[in-house]
């Protein structure tokens, strides 16, 4: 006969709340763990393995989705403004999602074909959205599109991914972890002064000389630089000798801003959101609307400088003078909110 695969138990934590992320089952089943989930949110935290989105009502609210319409998420990430969308078209119209996460869009497709969003009505592509010339030239111009800028909250909190400095694992932040160079390998390629660089185009670090002659004097005495933890080691020495009661603030700022530059450069953030803004009046019909969600001062500037540019060119008919942010209550309940500016433009 043959042997039985002997039954294994899930790891229990200890305690009566998981802190490691892999010990955080019943956040990650919403469906069955639904009391679990609301004691989390409710405490102004995000489940493990979610994303709360955000300002769902003011994107509703300019969007002003019709049944019949055909619309983009541009980022499809866990889905929430996705769904929303596909709400408010009513079983009437089609929307297209785009991501390039081939580990989290397969489980939001899931999710959302479960809730009874057939192709008929939402179809997936897994593709970055610089390319929407392409999506439109295969599904049509567009009504509305949303484009989230932000990185969901099941990338950020999942050590294997290495987008947080706040646990260990490998040092990678690659949005679709099968393509390109990790963030460990982009420090290997490139010399100190790019690094500075970096630091300072992509997040406006402060200490950048520091920390890129710390990072670089680690790696050229034979220090690995393969793994969040021995980043966020290298950006604690090389602000060491901060007053003690700047420091701990000083290093979460500086760790936080590092590994966003890392972020940027090793996904190329700012070319392909440069792309996408450039297409975007192209992929849109007559009257179209476009929103866009950034969450730091360099895509804000961008998306800012191309609707204001192309409404002097008689592109766009109207866009948002001023930044839309999220309300205080939001950012209670939700305090990655916090640094989300929203702006918005229309086709002629």
């Amino acid at each position: 006969m043959p042997e039985e695969t002997p039954h294994k138990r899930r790891v229990h934590y200890s305690g009566k709340y998981p802190k490691k992320f892999e010990e955080k089952y019943k956040e990650k089943d919403p469906e069955k763990y639904a009391d679990t989930v609301a004691h989390v949110i409710s405490k102004g935290s995000t489940p493990a393995g979610m994303h709360i989105s955000i300002m769902v009502n003011e994107i509703l609210d300019f969007l002003k989705i019709q049944p019949g319409q055909r619309g983009l998420d541009a980022t499809l990430g866990y889905g929430g403004h996705t769904r929303k969308m596909l709400e408010c078209l009513n079983g009437n119209g089609h929307l297209v999602g785009l991501d390039v996460d081939p580990i989290e869009s397969e489980k939001t497709v899931k999710r959302l074909r479960d809730a009874g969003f057939g192709e008929d009505i939402f179809e997936f592509e897994l593709i970055n959205f610089a390319e929407i010339d392409k999506v439109a030239e295969k599904h049509g111009n567009f009504d509305f599109i949303l484009a989230d800028l932000g990185v969901s909250s099941m990338q950020i909190d999942d050590p294997s991914r290495g987008f947080s400095y706040k646990t260990d694992g490998p040092l990678d932040l690659r949005l679709n972890p099968l393509k390109g160079e990790s963030a460990a390998q982009r420090l290997r390629s490139i010399t100190k002064e790019e690094f500075v660089g970096m630091l300072i185009e992509n997040s406006d670090e402060p200490y950048a000389e520091e920390i890129a002659d710390k990072v670089f004097f680690r790696m050229k005495n034979g220090a690995p630089m393969e793994t969040t933890t021995e980043l966020r080691e290298a950006i604690e020495a090389a602000l060491v000798r901060l007053p003690k009661d700047e420091r701990d603030e000083a290093i979460k700022k500086s760790c936080a801003r590092t590994f966003q530059a890392l972020r940027i450069d090793v996904n190329s953030e700012f070319e392909v959101l440069y792309s996408f803004l450039e297409k975007l009046p192209t992929v849109l019909n007559p009257g179209g609307r476009a929103a866009i969600l950034t969450f730091h001062s360099g895509e804000d500037r961008l998306v800012k400088k191309s609707f204001k540019d192309l409404k002097k060119a008689g592109i766009y008919s109207d866009v948002s003078d001023d930044v839309i942010r999220p309300s205080s209550e939001e950012c209670r309940i939700n305090p990655r909110a916090k640094s989300t500016k929203m702006r918005w433009a229309i086709m002629k």
